[in-house]
């Protein structure tokens, strides 16, 4: 079907303002960008019973930050369920407070708690540190959930864009350190390293993520090119220590038709089909990459969050 009539308006205004693309700046100028518009379009932010900032150690001896919403007050005595949730950005932009909004949506519609993890970026941080932070944080929360009244038993993982490529990753990671996952919430996720998809071809550029600013943001986060070939950069197609699939979480996977990521999210649903896992794929007709933080301005968007929360309610009541 054609653009979303809103979808197309926020095209139009960002051509408009002649703004650089993200690769046309050094990454501390386009994280600072992405900060300043992050909220703009997406939806008001939900209220919530406790919001607290976290530290969480990391395997090299650092600390990373992390955010923890609970939208009610937590019960030793009935812990609630939670979210380990990764932001969107490249693996270069983005972080907590980016994704403000969408996690309190999330925790507010699902009542669960989500744990928004701040992963540290490239290109200061190279691969694999977002993969090592994601999974360190994931291990933490489960070691620590009866403090933070959350309970252990009834985890998921999601992320959009390269925080669906780490959910993804940490759901392997997770089935392998006997950490038992309700769902992998995957929302327009990156998973190959290599962009030679019908999407990526069609779409290559107009709609907000072009083929150059996804080869800028693999240029700040990959060591060298052989890196493209690791399962934990590119779990579609990663062939460098790639692990079977069979027995990781239930995935609930949103695509956009209008995203050069579309095909690879499919493809990546019909592999996890093939190793024996549960799947729900979700192509929203009309949209972009990101439209799920433009809920504020796109009327529509509220209705895939409505479908991501009850995939979420769904899984913790089946945990």
């Amino acid at each position: 079907m054609p653009l979303n009539p809103k979808v197309a308006q926020v095209l139009d205004m960002i051509e408009r303002a002649k703004r650089p693309s993200y690769h046309e700046q050094t990454p501390q100028a386009a994280r600072a960008a992405y900060e300043k518009s992050a909220p703009i379009l997406d939806v008001a932010d939900a209220p919530m019973h406790t919001v607290e900032d976290c530290t969480v150690p990391t395997r090299d001896g650092r600390s990373i930050g992390a955010r923890l919403y609970q939208p009610v007050e937590p019960s030793l005595a009935e812990p609630m369920p939670a979210l380990v949730y990764y932001h969107g950005g490249g693996f270069t932009v983005g972080s907590v407070d980016t994704h403000d909004a969408l996690c309190r949506t999330f925790a507010h519609d699902a009542r669960c708690a989500v744990f928004s993890v701040d992963y540290r970026l490239a290109p200061e941080h190279k691969f694999p540190t977002a993969v090592d932070d994601a999974d360190d944080a994931l291990r933490w929360l489960h070691r620590e959930a009866s403090a933070f009244g959350i309970d252990a038993s009834r985890l998921a993982v999601g992320g959009d864009s390269a925080g669906g490529t780490l959910a993804t990753v940490c759901a392997v990671l997770a089935r392998d350190a006997g950490i038992r996952l309700a769902l992998q919430l995957l929302i327009y996720p990156g998973v190959t390293g290599y962009q030679q998809t019908g999407s990526h071809a069609a779409l290559a550029n107009g709609y907000l993520l072009s083929h150059d600013t996804i080869q800028w943001f693999f240029s700040q986060y990959l060591r060298d090119p052989s890196d493209r070939d690791d399962w934990r950069f590119a779990p579609l197609d990663g062939m460098r220590g790639a692990p079977s699939f069979a027995g990781v979480a239930p995935a609930w996977i949103a695509t956009a038709e209008y995203d050069p990521l579309r095909d690879e999210g499919a493809a990546y649903a019909d592999k996890l089909r093939a190793d024996g896992n549960a799947v729900t794929l979700t192509c929203y007709p009309g949209m972009i990459h990101e439209f799920f933080k433009m809920g504020g301005y796109v009327p529509e968007v509220r209705h895939a969050h409505a479908d991501a929360v009850a995939a979420l309610k769904a899984a913790f009541d089946d945990a």
